[in-house]
């Protein structure tokens, strides 16, 4: 039996169970949208979903213990299904407004989050003894940020992390708390041939470094892998790195970090004329691992806006939303810190998070100007679509960079390359980027 929460703009109370021994299904949704309902369904069940192109549904219904068909019932409403058992392979769902023969757009099941094991992180209130807490709970503290309240809790077993997090929750000096969620390396860099590419591509990015204007100096935080060197040129725009995760070994192949930092400076040269005064901190929360947390990120997050960062740049993300990452952010954006998150490169239409959070610009991609690039994720949102393929020119070779990660590094690089440029609100930029870069209609 697996509960799983849905998605986005859903109820606090909106779960489905989905009992697969028994195929018993209780349910309590309220304003659900057809597609984040139906890749809960297939995640769960392992059934392989298919629906008629251009089918919706909003599912607002409650129910307990109901079987399988009629629980389809309940959930899918007038729509038409066909529940089609398979002898070698699992069950099929058909999903469709006119034949059966219609539904062919696949679902993609939601991706569970996953975390590390016998982990939490905590933020407590001010003047909260965490020493005695964590004490109190069996735990170590293996992490802390002090000036936040912040800190990463380890714990004997599994049993004993899933006990603290219920009796946290109900703790008054606990402000927040959650697992700490794991994040993915991002989309690798892969070289490809200056034969196949316009000749502008090949050619080295010029840009030049102007002193701030008196709206005030902009800086980009840079949440992700290192970044490496860019040349004498380039390199004017990057100021020291920063490293919350160890530091990366040294190495020749470009890495994410870096064709993000290159893609930002691109789409700054694109709308500033080709001299700013903007740059670029860069905070490594990967140090070289095969992946990042929740609590690295949080800390990236605190330590590029200690550098003087008012713009982060987060091209990284993960299917758990973490509350303690969360409350860090919203922090930030207290402080008028403006955030672009990537919304995520399988297209499940189901939250990506920090992209997720409130406050948070999500960025999802375009393949060409009107069309959503076929493995862009998109939720319902205050999301810009941007071109999600970049061309990086480092150590004499040319890269090519896909995925929402690019779009959000071109639109953190649009947002603070006009900021610089003109004595606007930042509210007002991010209104022409919307007005500009929209979402296509699925």
């Amino acid at each position: 039996m697996l509960a799983i929460s849905l998605g986005a703009g859903a109820a606090d109370t909106n779960s489905i169970v989905w009992q697969t021994g028994s195929e018993r299904v209780t349910a309590d949704v309220q304003g659900e949208q057809l597609w984040p309902l139906l890749e809960d369904i297939a995640h769960q069940t392992g059934w392989h979903i298919f629906v008629e192109p251009d089918t919706d549904r909003t599912a607002s219904t409650k129910f307990k213990d109901l079987p399988a068909g009629d629980a389809l019932k309940m959930l899918l409403g007038d729509l038409n299904f066909a529940l089609v058992p398979q002898t070698n392979d699992s069950t099929r769902l058909y999903v469709f407004r006119t034949v059966m023969q219609n539904a062919t757009k696949p679902v993609v099941a939601a991706k569970a989050p996953r975390r590390v094991a016998n982990e939490l992180l905590i933020r407590v209130k001010p003047g909260t003894d965490i020493e005695a807490l964590a004490k109190s709970l069996g735990a170590k503290i293996t992490g802390r940020l002090d000036k936040l309240g912040l800190y990463r809790l380890q714990f004997t077993d599994a049993a004993a992390t899933d006990a603290a997090l219920a009796q946290l929750k109900n703790n008054t000096d606990v402000s927040a708390v959650d697992y700490n969620y794991i994040l993915d390396l991002p989309p690798a860099v892969q070289p490809v041939s200056s034969a196949n590419l316009p000749a502008n591509v090949a050619a080295p990015l010029s840009l030049q470094l102007n002193p701030p204007g008196a709206s005030g100096k902009v800086v980009v935080g840079l949440i992700d892998m290192n970044v490496q060197s860019l040349g004498a040129q380039l390199d004017k725009f990057i100021l020291p790195q920063l490293s919350v995760a160890g530091d990366a070994p040294v190495s020749t192949d470009i890495t994410h970090g870096t064709a993000m930092a290159y893609t930002i400076l691109e789409a700054i040269s694109q709308v500033s004329g080709g001299g700013t005064s903007v740059q670029i901190q860069p905070v490594d929360v990967y140090g070289g691992n095969a992946s990042t947390t929740s609590w690295n990120v949080a800390l990236g997050i605190q330590a590029a806006v200690d550098g003087g960062a008012n713009v982060l740049n987060m091209s990284l993300g993960s299917p758990g939303d973490s509350t303690v990452l969360d409350a860090i952010i919203k922090t930030a954006l207290a402080d008028n810190i403006v955030m672009f998150g990537a919304a995520g490169n399988t297209p499940v239409g189901t939250p990506t998070y920090p992209a997720a959070i409130p406050g948070v610009v999500s960025v999802t991609a375009l393949a060409q100007p009107g069309q959503l690039a076929s493995y862009a994720n998109y939720w319902s949102g205050d999301n810009l679509a941007l071109p999600g393929t970049s061309f990086v020119l480092f150590g004499g070779q040319v890269y090519a960079v896909q995925g929402t990660s690019t779009s959000t590094a071109n639109a953190s690089g649009v947002f603070a390359g006009t900021q610089a440029a003109n004595a606007v609100t930042a509210a007002q930029i991010i209104a022409r980027m919307q007005a500009k870069f929209p979402v296509p209609v699925k």
